[in-house]
């Protein structure tokens, strides 16, 4: 039978592709070697560090975001219909209070786009949550200057603003579209009152935020207390959410009860493994809501879906990101020496190339400003390492392919 090349010649030009792949394949070659174990070596320690201590109680509190708060809620403070002012200043200044890297912050950000959250108050949310928290900001001021501290303070405000009105006039016809659909949206009676749901996402809250608290310069001072003790107020504020479920969520009390016994006993086991206890936690909290047959179970199946859809995406984002600009302080395919080459000094190029390597590269919360204080300290002007405090925390090439199976390419 003759072979029809009409229909036939992807599946050779995809053959003849991974064959010239897999012969020209670089193995050996010393820079390629390391790009690749320095690929692996971002991706356990991403493993290890964010996704049980900020991604889960991300996914959590995204899926308590899609169940638990009204929509009517939502559309009232950031729909298309909202007050432009409070709608951009509620989603520039929401992450604040959250000490998140960019890829923790895409299951907050796709809790309220879900409930429909106008695009551009939920853009101006998505960039600002990981440049515009508290301990980052402080941390700048004390390690780069006042001068810098406050320029990334106010820059991420405006550029979330900014970037937030731009995919609005970009995307208006959508949002006229939802806005018209926000209008038809039936209002529904609230299970609990305002004040109860308050807590209740506080308290979730508070669990991620201290959590993940960083070791601040200092060994005194405000900061370090917090930190000293951060490990007590992650446990009264993981108690204080056991009794919320039980007593306005109506979980079985003795489920939470259990729950909170095998974590605190892991906790006595463990002292110095506190990510041991915390994973058992999740794991009871995951065991009780999926088989919960009220709003724990829906709870659960829209925190999994949210972890089905975003999880794959960004251990592959940051796997590639690794191989291509390696870990803090090591190098992967593209060499540190041209990264310093190109955004030294103060000029246009090195302004554009800083957002550039900054939006692609990825960065743990607070990480940022020692590696900012590396390339100032090797020619980098105040220009480029502005760019790149306010490209490089809330952008990455991870967060960036899921923010395209979100809302699109």
């Amino acid at each position: 039978m003759k072979v029809d090349w009409k229909s036939e010649w992807k599946p050779l030009f995809w053959i003849i592709a991974i064959f010239l792949f897999a012969f020209y394949l670089p193995v050996g070659n010393p820079r390629f070697d390391n790009a690749v174990r320095e690929a692996f070596h971002l991706v356990k320690w991403y493993a290890r560090e964010h996704v049980l201590m900020c991604l889960v109680p991300a996914f959590f509190i995204a899926g308590a975001i899609s169940v638990f708060v009204r929509q009517e809620s939502v559309m009232k403070y950031l729909g298309p219909t909202a007050n432009k002012i409070i709608a951009y200043g509620m989603g520039s200044l929401a992450g604040s209070i959250l000490a998140v890297c960019s890829c923790t912050v895409l299951p907050l950000f796709s809790g309220i786009y879900r409930m429909g959250a106008g695009l551009g108050p939920a853009i101006a949310f998505l960039y600002s949550g990981p440049a515009i928290n508290v301990l980052a900001i402080i941390l700048t001021a004390r390690v780069l200057g006042l001068e810098l501290g406050i320029a990334r303070a106010v820059g991420a405000v405006a550029f979330s603003i900014v970037i937030g009105a731009l995919m609005h006039l970009i995307y208006r016809n959508e949002e006229v579209e939802k806005a018209k659909a926000a209008i038809k949206f039936p209002i529904s009676r609230p299970k609990r009152s305002f004040w109860k749901d308050v807590v209740y996402f506080a308290s979730m809250v508070a669990i991620l935020v201290f959590a993940n608290w960083s070791r601040p310069g200092g060994e005194i001072g405000f900061w370090h207390i917090i930190f000293a003790y951060k490990w007590h107020i992650t446990s009264l504020s993981a108690i204080l959410f056991a009794i919320v479920l039980v007593i306005w969520f109506d979980f079985a009390w003795w489920k939470m009860f259990a729950c909170t016994i095998a974590t605190a006993i892991f906790a006595l086991f463990f002292p110095h493994q506190p990510q041991i206890p915390f994973a058992v936690g999740v794991f009871s909290l995951a065991l009780v809501t999926s088989t919960d047959p009220g709003e724990g179970g829906e709870w659960f199946s829209t925190t999994w879906d949210l972890a089905k859809q975003i999880l794959p995406l960004l251990l592959f984002g940051v796997l590639a990101a690794g191989a291509l600009l390696g870990r803090p302080g090591q190098e992967g395919l593209i060499p540190n020496e041209w990264v310093v080459t190109i955004v030294g000094g103060n000029s246009l190029a090195a302004n554009f190339f800083s957002a550039l390597v900054g939006a692609f590269m990825y960065f743990a919360t607070l990480t940022e400003v020692p590696i900012v204080q590396g390339l100032i300290g090797s020619g980098m002007g105040k220009g480029p390492a502005l760019a790149l405090l306010l490209a490089g925390p809330a952008l990455s090439l991870p967060n960036m392919l899921v923010i395209r199976s979100l809302i699109g390419t």
